[in-house]
């Protein structure tokens, strides 16, 4: 797919937009990831996130241009399967309890909202006379720096501060994931749960003066009415 792109590009003269993850970086760059971290994968998926990185910054050289965005994990209202939706909460079901992936309590976490991550893309592109051939920036989004914002904007939203918060079931899913291919692609990306992980956006905020950014309960009502939890 990324071939395809790049020769769509060259014969077009158009920027290829590469919306990046973290998976790339190993733990030896935490906790807070920069755009010239080192890139020392540990799965899958990140080794692919990396050679497509490596390819990109490569035929730059030919005159290729290209834009990565990184960003933590995304939620919104139609965002697919991800971790709020399938980890936090259950899509199409009332919010009658948290679960919270966190290996260890007290663990900071990177949230993107996929709106704003959407409208920074948007607001980078129409800065084309300011980037360069090969071109990164991380997406700071929502940072919860104890664990404990995103549930707290949940209890808020529903209405129940009470909401119970529940561990998730890494045992259960440790068992079953050579079977079930969700479970096996979750195990592989459990390391990101295991330490706090931050991505700086000063280099973005430098170039656009600020971040989109919707505030947290806002953010959070748009995703659980999206998914139909409310």
């Amino acid at each position: 797919m990324l071939s395809s792109t790049i020769a769509a590009a060259r014969a077009a003269g158009a920027r290829v937009l590469l919306p990046g993850t973290v998976y790339n970086y190993g733990p030896d760059s935490f906790p807070v990831l920069r755009e010239d971290s080192p890139q020392n994968p540990q799965t899958r998926k990140g080794a692919i996130r990396a050679e497509m990185e490596r390819r990109l910054r490569e035929v730059s050289g030919s005159g290729v241009r290209s834009l990565i965005v990184r960003a933590g994990d995304f939620f919104g209202p139609a965002a697919g399967n991800n971790w709020f939706s399938e980890g936090l909460v259950k899509a199409g079901r009332p919010v009658h309890a948290i679960t919270s992936p966190a290996r260890r309590p007290r663990l900071g976490h990177s949230w993107a909202y996929l709106p704003d991550l959407a409208d920074t893309m948007v607001r980078l592109l129409e800065r084309e006379s300011a980037l360069g051939t090969f071109e990164t920036f991380h997406f700071g989004g929502h940072w919860d720096a104890d664990g404990s914002q995103m549930v707290e904007a949940i209890r808020r939203v529903v209405g129940n501060p009470r909401l119970p918060v529940r561990r998730f079931p890494w045992a259960a899913v440790a068992v079953t994931s050579p079977f079930v291919t969700l479970f096996r692609e979750m195990m592989e990306m459990r390391y990101l749960w295991e330490q706090p992980l931050r991505l700086s956006n000063d280099r973005l905020v430098r170039l656009l003066g600020a971040e989109p950014h919707t505030p947290l309960d806002a953010a959070v009502g748009n995703t659980l009415r999206g998914l139909g939890c409310l």
